[in-house]
């Protein structure tokens, strides 16, 4: 059951970071062993505040002969800069992770946690160990796209 944690400080707007991650269908373009995204539908939640939907999409991951496509189903929360992910189909048991972003001084803080376990326990053990290192990779790349497109 790997878990991932990260909270940093970033020189963005929170409206641009909290944008940057709820684009999740340019992921392909920037995020590490994503292959393709595709949203299967959005529909507005006015009961979670103003400008909040659901979306489900699906992602492609593909590293080395590893290549599987999963559902998720995405709730973006505007209002208070939250992004949470849940697990609909595909090789995980569980998949939840979250985005909180909030302004702070002149950038923002940004934390981000992941929580999942693959039903393939060959899978699961291949994962552990390098699991810290990929999700690292992952933020960063966040990072890295948020410098390319505000400077």
């Amino acid at each position: 059951m790997p878990r991932h944690s990260e909270n940093r400080v970033l020189p963005y707007s929170a409206q641009q970071i909290y944008d940057l991650v709820a684009d999740v269908a340019r992921y392909p373009e920037f995020l590490p062993w994503t292959a393709a995204a595709r949203i299967r539908s959005r529909r507005a939640l006015p009961e979670r505040g103003a400008g909040a939907e659901v979306m489900e999409a699906d992602l492609v991951i593909s590293f080395k002969v590893f290549r599987e496509k999963f559902g998720s189903r995405v709730v973006l929360l505007p209002a208070e800069r939250r992004i949470e992910t849940d697990y609909l189909d595909g090789p995980f048991r569980y998949l939840h992770s979250f985005w909180q972003i909030e302004p702070e001084g002149q950038g923002c803080r940004v934390r981000f946690e992941v929580d999942f376990e693959f039903r393939n326990v060959i899978l699961q053990k291949a994962i552990g160990l390098f699991f810290d290192e990929a999700m690292r990779r992952v933020v960063g790349a966040f990072e890295t796209r948020a410098r390319q497109l505000y400077g």
